[in-house]
């Protein structure tokens, strides 16, 4: 089953093959001939790979290391692969497998710098409620595609309610905002209504996810 050409180590294959570990030790379980050291045995680790590929590219599996790979860059993106390999007490090479194959599967979806708003002068951060004159798909995708393009808009979401939609805005002053609904937002057709919240204070602005 597994020819004995290229020596492999251990440590690194139950990082990189965590979910199928077992098979390597059940099959030298059941040799009649079971070799002193499992560790040393020599194995092709890209047969070993091609046999059972789920196990590298298996997008539903996370487990515990993932998950804390994922924390710590939501906390600080900037970590190289060696500190995060430092903070996992794991060595380099299995933590930039892991880091890739999460970027790869779309669980990170990319790294960003994150701005202080009211250090760049956007002292104002508006909830702005809009609803359609009519459900109409047409107007509704007209809505969405030209929201998109208004760089104020910092989130827009299709909510349940007596509103359509949720934005979240942020501008310099109120005098900014006031243009941004007479010349940019009050441009889109068939807009219904308006309804604006102000921010007084934020109690908790975090983009961690709770995993």
């Amino acid at each position: 089953m597994f020819p004995d050409e290229v020596a492999f180590s251990y440590r690194f294959l139950s990082h990189k093959f965590q979910p199928g570990i077992n098979i390597i030790l059940n099959y030298f379980n059941n040799l009649e001939n079971i070799p002193n050291n499992v560790y040393n045995c020599r194995i092709k680790c890209f047969r070993f790979y091609n046999d059972y590929p789920s196990m590298e590219k298996n997008s539903d599996f996370l487990d515990a290391v993932d998950l804390k790979i994922l924390r710590l860059l939501q906390e600080d993106a900037t970590l190289t692969n060696k500190q995060l390999a430092a903070r996992l007490d794991l060595t380099v090479t299995p933590v930039f497998e892991r880091v890739k194959k999460l970027n790869r599967e779309g669980f990170i979806r990319k790294y960003v710098a994150m701005l202080d708003r009211r250090k760049n002068g956007f002292e104002l951060l508006v909830f702005c409620e809009v609803s359609i004159k009519e459900h109409n798909k047409q107007y509704l995708k007209k809505f969405e595609k030209e929201v998109k393009d208004l760089p104020e808009v910092m989130e827009c979401h299709h909510v349940t309610g007596a509103f359509d939609y949720l934005l979240k805005i942020v501008v310099s002053s109120m005098d900014k905002y006031q243009h941004f609904i007479k010349e940019k937002l009050a441009g889109i057709d068939h807009i219904g209504r308006v309804e604006s919240h102000f921010v007084m204070s934020e109690i908790k602005n975090s983009t961690a996810l709770p995993i």
